[in-house]
């Protein structure tokens, strides 16, 4: 009977040291909701939220013109004030990039980005930025006809007087974001980095429990607490004496401590997919699976809301990609190679690119390479026969 009663003990205290040790995790791992600053307290969150913002900031937007002359389309770039408010100065407090880079973090983070377009008449004067907390959306959907306004501090707006960019949307007014999509992950994620910053805060010290034979005094338990909690703040006081017939009890490791970096690093992965950034860095992966998203569905929203009617025929909205290469000499001029080799581009207009001066080479490379053909006044130069032939006045003796 002795022998059975000892086992129940041990298992009672087991199943004590247990139930007491999920609930100091509890204590750290309590339910709460996980808004922008919990988010981007989270480093995974916070680099890639940076890192595409910042990417997507650094490409201007042009606006281009598709034009039909002799049965040919050209497309031809046009310069725009709309380009400038978007690029370089919105006329309002923030310029281009600090622009860019709030309208991709709420666009990310929220699913919505909003931007008041102040017209003149049909003329874009100002793009003034408005923060995602103060829009709010005012449904009036029916199956397919659907209507909604835009209430900014108490004011309503039509949809056309805002520049839009949505996030997964479903209506064309509201968005998911990544805070809301993934909410789960992100909790898990917060309150692993608040459990890590709770045992640092320890000092390492192991948490456990007292046990005393008998009871003690209020002023004894009193002062153990004030000993005890200045153990826990990692002060230079780091040693308790206890008193006869006191017993501390360590509690045993979980598995949450046991496994914290192993889960640091699986959720980190995880979050790093769910922006689109390779787990292992390459940048050409990055910009097709992060960055050209959000620019396709930027050049959407400025197709459709700065664009006037007449315009959309014919005019569109599109970025610069170019100017993403700009930090890799080498790639940039392996691509310039193939273009002039492909006769896609000319020596001068590559130099545009480097905003170098124009040589003044309107020549176009034929297949033989000592072949050279003038675009302008349609003649053709053969070097090693030192001859100039015109092609327009071939056309016309051929035909006599």
């Amino acid at each position: 009977m002795k022998l059975f009663n000892f086992r129940n003990k041990e298992k009672n205290e087991e199943i004590e040291t247990r139930q007491s040790d999920d609930f100091l995790l509890k204590s750290v791992f309590k339910d709460r909701y996980i808004g922008e600053r919990e988010a981007m307290n989270i480093p995974a969150v916070s680099r890639c939220v940076s890192l595409i913002s910042s990417v997507v900031s650094m490409i201007p937007i042009k606006l281009y013109k598709e034009e039909f002359k002799d049965g040919k389309r050209k497309t031809v770039e046009v310069e725009d004030e709309r380009c400038d408010l978007f690029n370089l100065d919105t006329k309002d407090t923030l310029d281009g990039v600090q622009f860019k880079r709030a309208l991709v973090r709420d666009y990310l983070l929220f699913g919505g980005a909003y931007a008041y377009i102040n017209k003149k008449r049909n003329a874009v004067k100002f793009l003034h930025y408005v923060d995602h907390e103060n829009v709010y959306i005012t449904e009036n959907f029916e199956t397919i006809f659907k209507d909604y306004n835009i209430l900014v501090q108490g004011r309503s707006y039509k949809p056309f007087e805002f520049l839009k960019i949505l996030r997964f949307t479903k209506d064309g007014a509201h968005g998911l974001g990544i805070i809301e999509e993934n909410k789960e992950l992100l909790k898990v994620a917060y309150l692993t980095l608040k459990f890590e910053q709770s045992l640092v805060s320890t000092g390492g010290s192991k948490k456990g429990f007292i046990k005393s034979e008998k009871k003690i005094t209020k002023e004894a338990m009193d002062s153990l607490k004030r000993a005890w909690r200045e153990l826990y703040c990692n002060t230079e006081n780091n040693v308790i004496v206890l008193n006869d017939n006191l017993d501390f009890k360590e509690a045993s490791n979980t598995s949450t401590e046991m496994q914290l970096n192993e889960s640091k690093a699986s959720i980190n992965n995880s979050i790093l997919d769910i922006f689109g950034v390779p787990i292992d860095w390459n940048w050409e992966t990055f910009i097709k699976t992060a960055v050209m998203p959000i620019l396709s569905a930027i050049e959407c929203a400025l197709n459709r809301d700065l664009l006037l009617e007449r315009e959309k025929k014919s005019f569109y909205f599109a970025f610069d990609t170019k100017e993403i290469t700009k930090g890799d000499i080498k790639t940039r001029f392996e691509a310039y190679k193939t273009a002039l080799d492909s006769n896609l581009m000319q020596i001068d207009e590559c130099r545009y690119m480097e905003d170098l001066e124009p040589l003044g080479l309107n020549f176009i490379k034929l297949g033989l390479q000592d072949v050279l053909f003038n675009p302008q006044t349609k003649e053709v130069y053969t070097p090693n026969t030192n001859k100039v032939t015109n092609i327009e006045n071939k056309k016309c003796s051929l035909k006599t």
